[in-house]
């Protein structure tokens, strides 16, 4: 991995307006709870992929749902 791949500035998964990093956080962190995920704050690398993939499906659940609703 080239060192600029690896520099945190170069993301291609970081916000791109930083005032919604904390609400993506909470909307996680719902999205957790709503699949019985321990989620906390901060790292979070011992969730098994079942865990973590359950909370990224139920994020995306409620974006798609969010989104037919505002049609």
């Amino acid at each position: 991995m080239s060192n600029q791949s690896s520099n945190k500035e170069n993301s291609s998964n970081r916000l791109n307006i930083p005032e919604a990093r904390a609400a993506m956080d909470r909307f996680k962190m719902e999205a957790a709870a709503e699949v019985g995920v321990d989620l906390k704050d901060g790292y979070n690398g011992d969730l098994t992929s079942r865990e973590a993939g359950s909370v990224g499906g139920q994020m995306v659940k409620k974006m798609v749902e969010s989104y037919e609703k505002s049609l």
